[in-house]
């Protein structure tokens, strides 16, 4: 009898040390500290992440003051221009019969050209031809943009043909250079493409030789540019009934500059290459 009653008391002792361990009534402890040791914890704590927090937001306002609004700090990486195309793809296909295929082709370009149209335009400025627009660089002045309509594009603009020739299986693709503050290309920049490794194709370019005038730059960045858009060259494809159904590769560069178009670890690098293939 006296080793089980030993054996409840050890119980009702471990059951009270366990029950201690959380909140002791006789010392008035939680957890094993008073009331007093966890505020001073609490405020320790409290006053430690409030100055890491401080050290942050300092460090992030003296980063902040060092930054221009306007031009990024470090532009070394991308010293020349890439060059992209519209609609937004390097692999067209369709069927010149089906409007369904061609239209998401025709609805891109239309869309693009939105803040091309004259309404758009006519707040921007009429240049002089062959001539940088430089500007103040004051850093509160709204920089000027020179005017590019997409009637420049002629045949290729999607006022006289809504379709931009995708119907008639003559299409219209569209570049542009990549926006680089500041670049001021040397000599007279212009677009040539032509098909790799077949036979060569007829092409139209619009602005006419696919020029691109150097009244569009330099380029003063999105912030104090607000109207800037680049200069278009269109190309317009007259591929003919031995041209259909077969899928060339086109590649477009930038030539007559100082703007790179060789570089081979960047395919995209003053140059693009594209697919497109028109089933009849």
């Amino acid at each position: 009898m006296a080793n089980t009653e030993d054996k409840v008391v050890a119980k009702q002792d471990n059951a009270t040390t366990w029950k201690d361990s959380f909140y002791n009534p006789r010392t008035g402890e939680f957890m094993g500290r008073t009331a007093s040791s966890w505020a001073l914890i609490l405020l320790f704590y409290l006053v430690f992440y409030a100055f890491l927090a401080g050290m942050f937001a300092l460090t992030m306002w003296v980063m902040l003051m060092t930054l221009d609004d306007n031009v990024p700090k470090y532009q070394d990486r991308v010293p020349f221009p890439g060059l992209a195309i519209q609609p937004n793809s390097l692999d067209i296909i369709y069927n010149k019969s089906e409007p369904l295929k061609y239209a998401p082709y025709v609805q891109k370009l239309e869309s693009f050209l939105l803040s091309y149209n004259d309404t758009e335009q006519e707040k921007n400025e009429e240049c002089t031809r062959g001539e940088y627009f430089l500007q103040d660089d004051a850093e509160d002045m709204e920089k000027k943009a020179c005017r590019f309509k997409r009637g420049f594009l002629s045949l290729c603009s999607g006022l006289s043909d809504t379709n931009f020739g995708y119907s008639e299986g003559k299409p219209c693709i569209l570049l542009k250079l990549n926006r680089i503050i500041g670049l001021k290309p040397r000599g007279d920049p212009y677009i040539s493409c032509a098909v790799k490794k077949d036979e060569p194709i007829q092409m139209q370019y619009f602005p006419r030789e696919g020029s691109i005038d150097k009244m569009y730059f330099p380029y003063y960045g999105k912030k104090a540019h607000e109207t800037y858009v680049q200069p278009l060259v269109a190309v317009k494809l007259l591929l003919t009934k031995e041209d259909y159904n077969k899928e060339l590769a086109i590649e477009c560069k930038v030539e007559g500059s100082d703007l790179r178009n060789n570089d081979e670890r960047d395919k995209f690098l003053g140059r693009v290459t594209f697919r497109i293939k028109v089933e009849a």
